[in-house]
């Protein structure tokens, strides 16, 4: 059963009558005090909430009925109903435990489409294992992290809920997108990748929504956009964290109306595509200094999955060694001593660093038993990290600061060939660069 809660009696009966249609049992009532009443009496599989009542133009009101909700009923998923104009107060409700949030007036098929995704991640069991999963192939790694991992992307990939992926640059996090694409029904239709890194405000529309010949200087032909390309599939927004905040309001606009107007174009289109997102930032504390918005963070981040670094799985280093070396056509060999050489360093620029240094030991080796010294050399000589912690001199935080010293030293300064050799973007070693204040040669 799905309540509703809502002090409007037309909007009751509308819901009601949707829902029905739907093949949903609903049960409607008009405030927070029935609303508890009937959670006491049977927990619903989903409530659908309005935050503002007669009694109340703050929505505390429909605060505080969450906030009974979120005990009475903890696995129950809400979704709450606000006015555009009161979107903080459906942020707000997030932060207390929503599932998510839909602005009057609604669409139909979008809310119909948000409850399926609730009632199915609610009652979803993961009776798959990760050596099922399409995709997963590329994807090397055993450790509890890792299966933790695989086992969220089955659970999810058969939803249509927009997902966050996290973590550090080269963490993989869009091998990941990949394979929740792979396995989810949008399956046969298109994957679209877009870096927002390198995108910048002017470009934005015209990229992502296309335009129209004529629309403005230079646009000779018409243009279909990352959107229209993905429709019926999935589009992978990468490095979300460094999106304007002119564009972010563009973009949350899209993902609230599922509507978007190609440039030179005055009709909005429908687009149906299911988000997925990724970025090495933190978003929440991006949220706090007011460089992202928070209901774009909340919109995005409905399913969160976060991407361990490297270090904090070390033990999948030795199987992506041999996985990175079979793609390298060499007679070389990792000896054992090397591998665990490997095992042990800090990878600030994570698989995508040891891949970039796996490739290069076996390019070099002229054949025989790479040994740590070989891995060493080519890595222009990285600290012995065993003697580095049992002397205490040197935390793993230095010793990625003298990575990057190295790095920044053999390329003379370059910071892009510096990037590449780490395995980090650009972005990426100016962050550390700062963090670390390390200052760049002259």
């Amino acid at each position: 059963m799905i309540l509703i809660v809502d002090d409007d009696d037309a909007i009751r009966a509308s819901l009601r009558f949707l829902l029905g249609r739907a093949g949903l049992t609903a049960e409607a009532v008009p405030g927070p005090k029935e609303a508890v009443e009937t959670v006491r009496r049977q927990e619903p599989e989903l409530i659908l909430m309005d935050m503002n009542y007669s009694l109340s133009t703050t929505g505390e009101e429909g605060l505080e009925l969450l906030r009974k909700v979120r005990i009475l009923a903890p696995s129950t998923p809400v979704i709450l109903m606000t006015a555009w104009g009161s979107i903080s107060l459906a942020v707000e409700g997030m932060r207390l435990g929503a599932f998510d949030f839909i602005t009057k007036p609604w669409d139909n098929t979008a809310l119909l489409e948000r409850i399926g995704t609730a009632l199915h991640l609610n009652s979803a069991q993961a009776e798959q294992t990760p050596d099922t999963g399409r995709g997963f192939e590329r994807i090397i790694g055993r450790s509890p992290m890792m299966r933790e991992v695989l086992d969220a992307v089955l659970r999810v990939a058969p939803t249509g809920a927009s997902v966050l992926i996290t973590g550090e640059s080269g963490t993989g996090k869009e091998l990941i997108a990949e394979a929740i694409h792979l396995n989810s029904p949008r399956q046969s239709g298109p994957f679209v990748k877009v870096n927002l890194g390198g995108l910048s405000s002017s470009l934005f529309d015209s990229e992502m929504f296309g335009h129209k010949k004529g629309a403005f200087t230079d646009a000779w032909t018409d243009r279909k956009g990352r959107f229209e390309l993905a429709d019926k599939g999935t589009i992978f927004l990468d490095e979300i964290g460094e999106l304007e905040p002119v564009c972010q309001v563009k973009l949350l606009r899209v993902l609230q109306d599922r509507t978007y107007e190609p440039l030179g174009e005055s009709l909005p289109r429908k687009t149906d595509v299911r988000v997925i997102s990724a970025t090495n930032r933190s978003l929440p504390d991006m949220v706090s200094q007011g460089l992202f918005r928070e209901d774009l963070y909340y919109r995005l981040n409905l399913i969160p999955i976060h991407l361990p670094p490297l270090r904090e799985r070390r033990e999948d280093i030795p199987l992506l060694v041999r996985h990175f070396a079979k793609d390298v056509p060499s007679r070389a060999e990792f000896s054992s001593e090397a591998v665990e050489y490997l095992s042990r360093l800090p990878w600030p620029g994570n698989i995508r660093e040891l891949k970039n240094v796996v490739e290069r030991a076996l390019i070099m080796a002229p054949g025989g038993t790479i040994g740590k010294d070989d891995i060493a050399r080519c890595m222009g000589g990285a600290p012995e990290p065993s003697a580095a912690r049992s002397s205490g001199s040197l935390t793993l935080e230095e010793l990625e600061k003298e990575r990057i010293r190295r790095a920044l030293s053999d390329c003379n300064g370059n910071m892009t060939r510096a990037a590449a050799s780490l395995g980090i973007t650009r972005a990426s070693l100016y962050r550390r660069l700062e963090k670390y204040k390390i200052e760049t040669p002259a």
